[in-house]
């Protein structure tokens, strides 16, 4: 079997999920790896048959969606060639983590693909939103990446289709420690705004891993770290804490080790928003921002709230079984 996988590069998630399936999708038959997107930190330790530059989202410096940057990068007339272009009709098996090139062909052609991996689980209107909908965000994340088959992944199965998240291997085989520092990844921040904010609490340790970073290097209380999978890894196997965004793997990963969490959305990323609606149904603290109430919500995370841990361990083979069925 011929096997077409697109994987989003915007962020870091859907490539460290692609990592630790691509083995398990091998057995099925060759699979050809379509990379769309700019702006991970990290690399796809695999070979990429075809790249673009597709969709991206990118940052400010204060936990925001940089609007002009995501604009100024869009060609329309570069992703009509390769939608045009994408030889999807030498695949028996199309699998889409929320690529909009790979949606806009299948449909143009009439062809069948499973959107698997964490927004296909919001076809479910059971999956936590806010309280406040944003309609356009409701579009994007029904519409962005149509498939004629889903199968999602979330914190908790809301629905027939969604599985629990797919983990790394490290993480599932990792014994957690605590070695006294918090680890901090909050993309949507730089260096600068990052110090300032964490500097206060001198009391504290912090391993930051940051876009910015070249090498490791200390500043303080703080130790900022380059965006790497083993360095992460190792740090949040051995923290304490982990402060983050609203994404999906990092959370997923923190409640599967059961380290304690703050999660803060990106503004104007939607998905976070909802990730961060369905955490906080689990327990874990969410913050809209972070603003001059920090220091003391953040004393309040310390002394009042607790570790939440799930079982992650099986999802791999029931996705593969589920993904497969039938084919």
């Amino acid at each position: 079997m011929k096997i077409f996988y697109a994987v989003q590069a915007t962020g870091n998630g859907h490539i460290s999920r692609a990592m630790e399936l691509l083995p398990y999708l091998k057995e099925y038959g060759t699979v050809d790896i379509f990379l769309s997107g700019g702006n991970s930190n990290l690399k796809l330790d695999a070979p990429v048959k075809y790249r673009s530059k597709g969709l991206s989202l990118y940052y400010t410096c204060n936990g925001g969606l940089d609007y002009w940057q995501i604009a100024r990068r869009v060609n329309p007339l570069s992703l009509r060639k390769e939608i045009k272009e994408l030889p999807l009709e030498d695949y028996d098996f199309i699998i889409n983590d929320y690529d909009y090139i790979t949606s806009a062909a299948c449909k143009q052609r009439g062809l069948a693909s499973v959107n698997f991996g964490h927004q296909a689980s919001f076809q479910s209107d059971k999956v936590p939103r806010p309280e406040t909908i944003s309609k356009s965000g409701e579009w994007m994340l029904r519409h962005f990446s149509k498939s004629t088959r889903y199968l999602g992944l979330h914190f908790r199965s809301y629905d027939d289709f969604i599985l629990t998240p797919v983990i790394k291997k490290e993480i599932l085989e990792a014994e957690p420690r605590d070695k006294g520092y918090i680890t901090v990844y909050l993309p949507s921040y730089c260096e600068k705004e990052l110090t300032e904010i964490f500097s206060k609490f001198k009391e504290y340790r912090f391993e930051i891993f940051s876009r910015q970073s070249a090498a490791i290097h200390e500043t303080g209380n703080i130790k900022f770290i380059p965006v790497d999978k083993k360095l992460f890894n190792k740090s949040m196997i051995n923290c304490t804490e982990l402060i983050t965004g609203g994404g999906f793997e990092t959370p997923a990963e923190a409640l599967h080790l059961g380290k304690k969490i703050i999660a803060i959305p990106i503004r104007g990323q939607y998905e976070q928003c909802c990730n961060a609606a369905a955490l906080k149904e689990l327990g874990v603290l969410t913050l809209p921002r972070i603003d001059n109430d920090f220091v003391p919500i953040f004393e309040k995370w310390q002394n009042e709230y607790r570790p939440v841990r799930m079982d992650y361990s099986k999802t791999i083979p029931q996705s593969m079984e589920r993904l497969f069925a039938g084919v």
